[in-house]
């Protein structure tokens, strides 16, 4: 009798998307902000510094992993 397979993860992509949400924003959100600061305007690297950290905000959100409750 052979041993039985290990299990299989049930979503790879979503795992991928947890693990990348905080290291992704975390490495554009300053390249993004002052270059847009330097090549556009000071007022458009502040807009896209709320929009782009509320928009991160809500992804972490949205992909942290949470104990559940017994």
């Amino acid at each position: 009798m052979s041993a039985p397979a290990p299990p299989v993860p049930a979503n790879t992509t979503l795992r991928t998307l947890v693990a990348a949400t905080p290291v992704a924003g975390s490495i554009l959100f300053p390249l993004v902000v002052s270059l847009l600061m330097v090549r556009v305007s000071i007022t458009a690297g502040v807009l896209a510094a709320v929009l782009i950290g509320s928009l991160w905000f809500v992804a972490m959100l949205r992909t942290s992993e949470m104990p559940g409750h017994s």
